[in-house]
């Protein structure tokens, strides 16, 4: 195993299990600390599982990212695509540049790049400072926006962008659709972080999960039949039962959090692009039935855990999206759908390969710095680790910009 976590594309079914990071052993539960207590018991001692995971994630005094605890990169408590280097986002931005240029332009108004739950600015950075390098007259029109509503978070991003090249602002949804924009949305490692939904099977219904505080421990318990809004893309899916091969305890995700988040992404353009690059199955593995604990995993300090209940508002949790669910909630939302493939596929079709013959030709950066941006390259597309994440897009506007695929869809260089 690797010391260091990258959050995994896939686990083994119904395990839970990551190949990227050391997986600790079965529950170990402190006593839930004072703030959930006191809000479970005003609860009436249980909250569904989405409530839960939206306090421990995004409290702005005690949740793992509204407070800024979490941190990302290899002395963190996970690793991403961009905290491997520069080489993501260089690759990346070709796919920008190219959206960004076919863009219709607007002498009273410059293009918009905009970063939604930007983690620590990294990624920001590396796209402003490569756009700016290669594309100044580009440059010269464009904006960064970054969308980050944990106050903990925007503040490390504001320190780390303090050399970007590009003027910059922090925005929610609702500020931006005061004044729609012209431009591309990237939504990078984002939809994963909404709160979801954990549904259990009872043998003849699905149930929400509950959790439920028990004394001085937190339990997950089965609660009341789910709602019919809850059971519409279940249903859409040929999923209305549990049926035989999902017994009772089987468990798995709904995201109700898409559709309003990609509405409110929508409101916030005129016209342009979303990609979005993040962990998705095909709702045939979603919802296989030997998935029996569903996708949700818990990361820290390099380390993941399929126990969602431990040390609440210290660990990253994680689901993984359905590609069928997302693209019908972004059509519902107004978005046209551009097409989607795996990310090793979409990196070579960028220039990866070419990217990675050319590091011969850097021997200025010394042998160690050449070998670790060459192991970089190759995690991003190794389908067993960060080149299994899917980058899906969308269109935005009148006529949708869809004669041409995207770069990343096309023939590799």
């Amino acid at each position: 195993m690797l010391a260091i976590a990258a959050r995994p594309t896939d686990q083994p079914l119904g395990l839970g299990a990551s190949l990227c990071c050391w997986l600790i052993g079965g529950p170990v539960r402190s006593e839930p600390p004072a703030w959930l207590r006191q809000r479970l018991e005003a609860a009436g001692g249980s909250v569904p599982f989405s409530i839960y995971m939206e306090w421990v994630l995004h409290d702005p005094l005690h949740g793992a990212y509204g407070c800024g605890r979490l941190r990302i990169g290899r002395d963190g408590d996970f690793v991403t695509s961009p905290s491997l280097g520069p080489d993501f986002a260089l690759l990346l931005a070709r796919q920008l540049i190219d959206w960004l240029e076919a863009l219709p332009a607007d002498p009273e108004h410059r293009l918009s790049l905009v970063e939604t739950g930007p983690g620590e600015g990294q990624l920001a950075l590396d796209l402003a400072l490569h756009i700016a390098a290669e594309r100044p007259e580009l440059a010269s029109r464009l904006e960064l926006v970054l969308v980050e509503p944990n106050p903990g978070m925007a503040e490390r991003q504001r320190l780390r962008l303090q050399t970007c090249p590009l003027p910059r602002r922090w925005l929610s949804f609702a500020e931006l659709a005061d004044a729609p924009r012209t431009g591309v949305v990237l939504a990078h490692e984002v939809l994963d972080a909404l709160a979801v939904e954990r549904i259990v099977a009872d043998g003849a219904l699905w149930r929400r999960q509950l959790v439920t505080l028990h004394g001085d421990s937190l339990r997950l318990e089965p609660g009341e039949p789910l709602e019919p809004e809850l059971l519409a893309p279940l249903a859409a899916l040929e999923l209305h039962q549990p049926g035989p091969q999902r017994p009772t305890g089987w468990c798995s995700e709904l995201h109700p959090g898409l559709e309003p988040w990609l509405r409110d992404c929508a409101r916030s353009l005129r016209r342009g692009q979303l990609l979005v690059i993040d962990y998705a199955h095909e709702a045939w593995r979603y919802y296989a039935p030997q998935r029996a604990n569903g996708t949700l995993m818990a990361y820290r300090a390099q380390q993941a855990s399929d126990d969602p209940l431990q040390d609440p508002g210290h660990w990253d949790l994680t689901a993984h999206l359905c590609l069928e669910s997302l693209e019908l909630a972004a059509e519902r939302a107004g978005w046209c759908s551009l097409g989607q493939c795996r990310q090793g596929q979409a990196l070579l079709a960028l220039g990866l390969a070419e990217q990675l013959h050319g590091l011969q030709r850097q021997q200025a950066l010394g042998l160690d710095r050449l070998l670790q941006r060459r192991e970089a390259l190759l995690r991003l597309v190794d389908p067993g680790a960060l080149g299994d994440f899917r980058w899906v897009a969308f269109g935005l506007g009148e006529p949708p910009e869809v004669e041409c695929p995207p770069l990343f869809l096309r023939e590799p260089l």
